[in-house]
């Protein structure tokens, strides 16, 4: 039951059709639940503003996840760890050898 479907997600009032698979279903819609209510926070601190629109908001709201992608990529290198463990398996293996 992997099958394509149309859902219609709904992003700052505007409806987006999107062709998902089926099990993927409750991650779209966490994810556009989540940027709305970003929007909803933004708008909530900027909306006074007159010189903000639904545009500008949508710009702070992609930064905001741009910026958590950056910061979770930095979290996952794992490359310090992958040198260090090759420095020890030489290290290790130079013991060995000796």
């Amino acid at each position: 039951m992997d099958e394509d479907f149309l859902i219609n997600i709904d992003i700052a009032g505007k409806k987006y059709p999107l062709t998902i698979k089926r099990k993927e279903e409750e991650l779209y819609r966490k994810a556009a639940k989540r940027l709305n209510t970003l929007m909803g926070r933004y708008g909530a601190r900027y909306g006074h503003n007159e010189d903000v629109d639904t545009k500008d908001l949508l710009a702070m709201v992609a930064f905001h996840f741009a910026k958590n992608c950056v910061t979770l990529e930095e979290r996952n290198d794992t490359s310090p760890f992958t040198e260090k463990i090759q420095e020890l398996t030489t290290e290790l293996e130079g013991y060995l050898k000796g």
